[in-house]
């Protein structure tokens, strides 16, 4: 009998957004799903994300903003990911990102952008996709 590899994610608010009832939802629905999720909690740094999808030996990083910084901190993030060697962990974001810096986010590592009213069942399908390499 084979045992298929739960998924781990890791869901993360860099910066000072103090609004995280998106991600918590996620994260939720995530575990509903039988994914395994590890919420990072409010205000965090790309090197204390990071760090904790190293320790959790991370499959995904879900990052959430609101506040207009994610130009800054989801590309961090995959830099920093790649640093410590973690090139096959699956970087995603959303939250209020403009459609004009998705491509951007996508150029530098961001695997998809999930915005406002987009299907859970859509974003877990994705993240399965990806992991399972279908």
């Amino acid at each position: 009998m084979t045992t298929k590899k739960r998924i781990k994610v890791i869901m993360a608010k860099p910066g000072l957004d103090g609004h995280d009832r998106g991600a918590k939802l996620l994260a939720r629905v995530f575990a509903e799903a039988g994914m395994e999720v590890v919420y990072t909690g409010l205000r965090q740094t790309p090197e204390m994300i990071v760090d904790a999808a190293l320790q959790e030996d991370a499959d995904v990083v879900g990052l959430s903003s609101l506040s207009g910084v994610h130009n800054y901190f989801f590309p961090r993030v995959v830099e920093l990911l790649k640093e410590k060697g973690l090139d096959d962990v699956l970087v995603v974001g959303g939250g209020i990102i403009p459609e004009e810096d998705v491509a951007g986010l996508r150029k530098a590592g961001v695997a998809a952008i999930f915005g406002p009213g987009t299907r859970t069942d859509d974003i877990i399908k994705f993240i399965e996709d990806k992991i399972s390499g279908t």
